[in-house]
């Protein structure tokens, strides 16, 4: 006997290694469906780059289904009361989701469950968005893990298990119910297209992903702890926007990653470097599902009332590349038209605003949660929130990234600055990352004019370093 099934796609908009797409698909024939509500997780609406990205995914994954004869149903409204009327519609008894771990989408799961029992129709939840699931994980006396060496540890020593779970065949409904046009959806920006640089970059969707992936494995995995490090060489993966959509499984990575380090010893410190990332992702899972706060509130209690300033010039400063310190601005540049930024650049940035500006960094994930393609809540909050020294793994208090050294150091010819920062283009190298040392023979000559061309840094590298550690240094360390 037959039953057919919805399958409620939402951050996991691939075909392969889909625990709830091939439990659908196992017992009948399926609607795939996928319901905009503003936003992954709920209760904040999703960004304007993550919009971009979420058309780009979705016309991949309908493209990907019509392949298979099957096709994507798109509704927008509240999640229940779409789902159940396609249930209706189609006379679907059972609702497959991945598992979500948002606060927001916890909620919403749990409101589309109740609501679809009352009416006879059951939702199961699955796993795939994560290696290991949060609540299988501990340290030996049974906490929640609050340090990543030891998780990365635990990690390591469970080991992920099980073949990918991909559906052979998925077999259409006997009707289709009525549907949205993804254009009237408005996820793509229209005049003025500030996204146009987007599109050269990415590829959404699944094949995109794993053309990532190849890229990745014939690239610069051979060397990727040392590359990695370097903005002004093409040195990472690019798979983090495929990875908060769930284009890919992280499991299907890092089997991928451990079969190819086994055949070719050579790239087995890479592949360590970069799963090593990819536990960082779920670490920051780790975190939020046993404090679901976090996104909103630093998880250290000494934090939480924090004197932050209020600086709004600093802040649009800060948001526009217009800082004055190169390196700094480079990154935000290179966020604003592209939609991602740099790993290593992200922490500079991150820091100069929290430490430098001692501005809250709430306002740096809000920020980011607008403008990156790969915003995502759990690695959002938990990177931010480890810059500022408020996070259960934290960088310390006194750890403040001089954006000179910084940039001298994992930018040392310019490269990256002279790309994003093309105002500087002309100035030596020893000058590029602090134009403000250049005497004004230097400037003249680099076309450079201090304030009117380029601007003078807004703070001070000393100063600055000095006001935050006196902010900072009566914090006592107090484990959330």
């Amino acid at each position: 006997m037959t039953t057919q099934s919805i399958l409620l796609f939402t951050r996991d908009l691939r075909l392969s290694d889909h625990p709830a797409l091939a439990a659908a698909a196992s017992v009948g024939p399926v609607v795939p469906m996928f319901v905009w509500t503003g936003g992954p997780a709920g209760d904040r609406p999703l960004g304007a780059a993550s919009r971009w990205w979420l058309a780009g995914s979705l016309e991949a994954l309908a493209r990907s289904l019509e392949a298979k004869g099957s096709r994507l149903l798109l509704r927008r409204g509240e999640l229940a009361a779409e789902v159940l009327a396609v249930a209706s519609a189609t006379g679907a008894r059972t609702v497959h989701v991945t598992r979500g771990y948002e606060p927001g989408a916890q909620r919403q799961f749990s409101a589309l469950g109740a609501a679809l029992v009352e009416h006879g129709i059951r939702l199961t939840e699955h796993s795939g968005r994560l290696l290991i699931e949060p609540e299988k994980l501990a340290t030996k006396s049974g906490t929640p893990f609050k340090v990543f060496t030891p998780f990365w540890r635990a990690v390591q020593e469970h080991g992920v298990s099980g073949r990918p779970e991909t559906a052979s065949k998925l077999a259409p409904p006997k009707r289709w119910p009525e549907g949205d046009r993804l254009e009237d959806w408005g996820l793509r920006p229209s005049k003025p297209d500030w996204a146009k640089g987007f599109s050269p970059l990415w590829q959404p969707g699944e094949d995109g992903a794993w053309q990532s992936v190849e890229r990745l494995i014939d690239g610069p995995l051979g060397n990727y702890g040392e590359l990695r490090n370097r903005p002004d060489i093409d040195g990472t993966s690019r798979l983090s926007p495929h990875l908060t959509f769930g284009e890919i499984s992280p499991r299907q990575l890092w089997q991928r990653l451990t079969v190819t380090a086994a055949a070719e010893p050579a790239l087995q410190p890479g592949a360590d470097a970069w799963l090593r990332e990819l536990a960082w992702r779920e670490f920051s899972y780790h975190l939020m599902h046993h404090w679901p706060s976090m996104t909103e509130r630093a998880l250290r209690q000494e934090f939480r009332d924090f004197a932050y300033r209020a600086d709004v010039d600093g802040l649009s400063a800060w948001q526009k590349g217009l800082t004055g310190y190169p390196y700094i601005d480079a990154g935000m540049r290179e966020l604003w038209t592209t939609g991602w930024m740099h790993n290593r650049v992200r922490m500079a940035v991150a820091s100069f605003l929290v430490k430098h500006l001692l501005l809250s960094w709430r306002e740096g994930e809000r920020w980011f949660w607008d403008t990156l393609v790969d915003a995502d809540a759990a690695n959002n909050a938990a990177s931010w929130q480890w810059v500022a020294g408020s996070g259960a793994d934290a960088a310390p208090y006194f750890r403040i990234f001089n954006p000179i050294t910084q940039g001298r150091k994992f930018d040392p010819n310019g490269a990256y600055v002279r790309k994003w920062v093309p105002e500087l283009a002309k100035l030596p190298d020893a000058l590029i990352h602090a134009p403000f040392e250049a005497t004004g023979i230097e400037l003249a000559a680099a076309g450079v004019g201090l304030g009117r061309t380029y601007p003078a840094p807004i703070v001070e590298h000393k100063f600055a370093r000095d006001r935050a550690l006196a902010a900072l240094q009566s914090l006592k360390a107090v484990v959330p």
